[in-house]
């Protein structure tokens, strides 16, 4: 039906999972990893910064410095593997296997309201399941593949 690489790299919803700041193998967590790296021991740098170039964002290090961890500490294997860490109200990542589908447009109840998600999520669900449909799943890949996920 579809390419089993193409598949692995979609969640059942339709989301890339290789674009998901939580995703284990995917390049947010890898890139949070290497900014990591490169900062080294910034924090005593950010405070003096404040001074020296006369500017207060640095003051916000310590609360940047935590989001990077976090970006960086994610293990997320995805819906496929059954370990989606993103989306705790998620039931697509349940009903895919229970319904035997691939991707939510191949369900007979498409577009239903068994989702948990919220109205931005649901709203780009359904457009993301209506293109699939309408191009085939490796055309819509192709079309977002370079695409950021948060746009």
């Amino acid at each position: 039906m579809y390419s089993n690489n193409i598949i692995s790299k979609l969640a059942p919803c339709g989301l890339s999972c290789e674009k998901c700041f939580a995703f284990k193998h995917g390049k947010i967590i890898y890139l949070s990893k290497e900014l990591i790296k490169n900062l080294g021991n910034f924090d005593g740098y950010a405070k003096r910064f404040v001074r020296l170039v006369g500017n207060p964002v640095f003051k916000k290090y310590p609360e940047f410095k935590e989001v990077l961890h976090y970006f960086a500490s994610n293990s997320c294997r995805g819906c496929r593997a059954e370990d989606c860490q993103l989306n705790k109200e998620c039931r697509v990542k349940f009903c895919y296997i229970e319904k035997k589908v691939d991707l939510c447009f191949e369900c007979d109840d498409f577009p239903c309201s068994n989702t948990g998600f919220d109205d931005n999520l649901l709203a780009r669900w359904k457009a993301i399941n209506t293109r699939m449909s309408k191009v085939g799943v490796e055309q819509y890949y192709l079309e977002v593949k370079d695409k950021h996920r948060y746009e």
